[in-house]
């Protein structure tokens, strides 16, 4: 059995180090990704809601305040155009 130099030894550890750290990457992405989407089912939830009307309603006057500066992308506008057209109606009644 011949024996790996040492230099062999280490590309090998160091591949098996990325390989490890590429893992967590995606790992830590997964674990974002479904935050964001516990929390704006949360939201969306709270919205839909009628047990606390005071919170929801500012919870929806608050989003409708925020969400226009922070979406920048007009497809991610079009998919809350829902909830910031309720925000004109308001204004108007």
């Amino acid at each position: 059995m011949v024996r790996k130099s040492i230099e062999e030894r280490l590309a090998q550890i160091e591949a098996q180090r990325k390989t490890l750290k590429a893992r967590l990457g995606k790992q830590e992405r997964k674990d974002d990704t479904r935050r964001k989407v516990l929390l704006g089912a949360l939201v969306l939830h709270r919205l839909g809601e009628d047990r606390d009307g005071e919170f929801s309603k500012r919870l929806g006057e608050w989003l409708r305040r925020e969400l226009p500066g922070f979406l920048t992308r007009d497809a991610d506008k079009e998919l809350f155009a829902d909830l910031l057209k309720a925000s004109t109606e308001d204004s108007q009644a």
